[in-house]
């Protein structure tokens, strides 16, 4: 079990729960199994969003490059990263609301 309450073991449905984030590769590994979960519904916990906004996230953010992915083009404008191509589904009824400028 990990030490940390933010680190959500349902994202590791493959592999023994990490007991640390201690390496840039876990990290993005970390960063990569929460966007495909959040991209699918799947909202992470505040207690997780508070930890992956902190500055020392922003290397794994930078580093995962999930292009196709809604969630991690929002973690790279949270941590004040330059834009990306959105390489992912545009979904015209969403692309085209009048009302997506207010949300």
């Amino acid at each position: 079990m990990s030490d940390f309450p933010w680190l959500d073991g349902s994202l590791y449905p493959d592999v023994e729960l990490p007991e640390k984030l201690d390496t840039l590769s876990r990290r993005v590994d970390f960063i990569a199994r929460l966007c495909g979960a959040w991209d699918f519904g799947l909202l992470p916990d505040n207690a997780t969003i508070v930890e992956i906004r902190k500055e020392s996230w922003k290397p794994a953010v930078d580093s995962c490059r999930l292009l196709t992915s809604p969630a991690y083009h929002l973690l790279r404008r949270w941590h004040g990263l330059a834009r990306l191509e959105y390489l992912g589904q545009q979904i015209p009824a969403i692309r085209d609301d009048p009302c997506l400028a207010s949300v």
